[in-house]
């Protein structure tokens, strides 16, 4: 059962949202840095991939940004970074809450075994 394609996508999404959360926190602590590029990662287009492929298991992937820039060459928007906050958050929580069901069922089963 924790094995599953499920379970792995699962902890999949949890990785990819984590390295998420850090590249927002990394992108907020240098809005003011001259010359820094905001980080994105992606990972929801190659885990749907996965999924369909039967495996579940991916690798997030970090990109420097390539929106525009301010004059300081820095192209941190604190709102943009503020929005994706907030979806990363309650994204993490929806996969936590999905992978404790995961480990809900294991240990029901393991009850009446």
């Amino acid at each position: 059962m924790i094995d599953s394609v499920t379970a792995t996508a699962l902890e999949s999404a949890l990785t990819g949202l984590a390295a998420r959360q850090r590249a927002i926190a990394d992108n907020i602590a240098n809005v003011s840095t001259p010359g820094f590029r905001a980080q994105r990662v992606a990972f929801e287009d190659a885990l749907a991939d996965s999924i369909r492929d039967g495996s579940g298991r991916v690798d997030p992937s970090m990109e420097r940004s390539l929106e525009p820039t301010r004059l300081d060459g820095n192209n941190v928007n604190l709102d943009t970074e503020t929005i994706s906050n907030v979806d990363t958050v309650l994204r993490f929580q929806f996969a936590s809450r999905a992978m404790d069901g995961q480990f809900q069922s294991v240990r029901s089963v393991l009850r009446t075994s």
